[in-house]
């Protein structure tokens, strides 16, 4: 979801202990940017908008309540994507300030956000690119490109899972029909993986039970590609996948979790001795947002 974590906090799935939030599910390659016509977005019922040199962070609070430190790009990206990982790629053109001014952006909506454990709700992300056309005078257009991504492939060729790869047993149908229903999200422990979904921190990455769109979602931030679920694994999963990472974590971990160890597998290598899976280098026909013009807004 780089970050402190990676992309919206929801309702249901939760920053615990320094792990990253669980990430939205992944789309298609293409028709990703679909959505209604400009006059027809839903809209922030009340927005605040102004330029920031604070910490970068993203937030959905309960309530319908949106606060949000980022690059214009970032918040295109998220406008056009639906919060999929690692888009801000796909965003084409527009002068060089939308890559490194911040804007701060402190909105609520009329209604609260409806609970998911696969992530924020469309609307959120409707109601930022609203946002941006009103206050920023942004205009765009869609082009067709082929961009470098990453497949999520079985390793093996008898297609046998990784030793920490693990059906989940857990009823998602059922938890997430109740939090839709207003029910509260089940307890859990320091270090717990939420039951629908994925966590992950700088050396590891916890589920409890995953698709593999997630994961391959949630990948996508990791190796700063767009990845594309290729395994042809149905149904959620529960794993732990720890890796040493590229640069080394500065800070200790949170209490009862290993260190990083420096001589410890690679991601790319850990995907394969741990989960049985693995990423295959390729090509793909994505969407892009191509940024004709963009302003930027006076503050409040």
């Amino acid at each position: 979801m780089k970050h402190a974590y990676s992309h919206f906090v929801s309702a249901v799935v939760v920053v615990v202990t320094g792990l990253a939030m669980g990430v939205p599910s992944a789309t298609p390659l293409r028709a990703q940017a679909q959505a209604p016509e400009p006059e027809r977005l839903p809209r922030f019922e009340v927005a605040s908008v102004k330029p920031s040199t604070g910490p970068t962070g993203e937030r959905g609070q309960p309530g319908g309540r949106y606060t949000a430190t980022r690059t214009l790009k970032f918040f295109i990206a998220d406008a056009f994507f639906f919060g999929t990982p690692f888009q801000m790629s796909r965003v084409i053109g527009g002068p060089a300030w939308i890559d490194s001014d911040r804007y701060e952006i402190n909105a609520q909506a009329s209604t609260p956000w409806q609970r998911s454990p696969d992530g924020p709700p469309r609307e959120l992300f409707l109601m930022i690119r609203s946002l941006l056309l009103e206050r920023f005078k942004l205009k765009t257009h869609m082009e067709t490109r082929e961009l470098p991504v990453y497949e999520l492939v079985l390793a093996r060729a008898d297609g046998a899972l990784g030793p920490q790869l693990r059906r989940s047993t857990v009823d998602c149908d059922a938890l997430i029909a109740a939090l839709q229903a207003g029910g509260a999200p089940p307890p859990r422990q320091p270090n717990e993986p939420p039951p629908c979904g994925l966590m992950g921190g700088p050396i590891r990455t916890l589920a409890g039970g995953a698709t593999m769109q997630q994961f391959a979602a949630h990948l996508s931030n990791r190796v700063e590609r767009l990845v594309v679920d290729k395994t042809g694994l149905t149904g959620r999963f529960a794993f732990e996948l720890v890796f040493t990472p590229v640069v080394m974590p500065t800070t200790p971990p949170p209490p009862g979790l290993s260190p990083a160890d420096p001589d410890g597998p690679s991601l790319f290598i850990a995907l394969q001795e741990q989960l049985g899976l693995k990423l295959v280098s390729t090509t793909g026909p994505l969407d892009v947002v191509v940024v004709d013009s963009i302003e930027r807004a006076s503050p409040d």
